[in-house]
């Protein structure tokens, strides 16, 4: 017997994942002291209001409340995953180039070859939006 989760468990997903990228984020920037580039602070202005957002929604038990992290978290995804493949995708870095007073294209962490920052924000972007789409399953159900 398969059990299907709940909304609150739904809700909850969503908030704890936002909820760790943020400490994760502050974690690198504030005790690692990784100056955060412009395209981080993107994601970080689309990642904060998300723990506010689904935790108030998570204590209302009101999903109506969380509809803006859907918004929030899909741009979330495109800048996160835009931000990699600067990163990553050898056509996409000007050489010398930079978006602030660092560079886009710098790895502070390069876990395994291909995990860095950009890489762990967008698959916290992916959760949160793929929960938010089950979540509103369940509205139709």
């Amino acid at each position: 017997m398969r059990r299907s989760m709940k909304r609150s468990d739904l809700m909850f997903v969503a908030w704890a994942t936002a909820l760790t990228a943020t400490l994760g984020s502050l974690f690198y920037s504030e005790f690692l002291g990784y100056t955060p580039c412009e395209w981080c602070w993107y994601q970080r202005i689309l990642m904060y209001p998300l723990v506010i957002i689904y935790g108030v929604a998570l204590l209302k038990n009101e999903k109506n409340t969380a509809l803006p992290g859907l918004i929030l978290s899909g741009a979330g995804v495109l800048v996160s995953t835009y931000h990699y493949s600067v990163q990553k995708v050898p056509a996409l870095k000007t050489p010398g180039g930079s978006c602030g007073t660092v560079p886009c294209t710098v790895e502070y962490v390069n876990y395994l070859g291909f995990i860095t920052i950009p890489f762990l924000a967008s698959t916290a972007f992916i959760i949160i939006f793929i929960t938010h789409l089950l979540l509103l399953r369940k509205k139709e159900q």
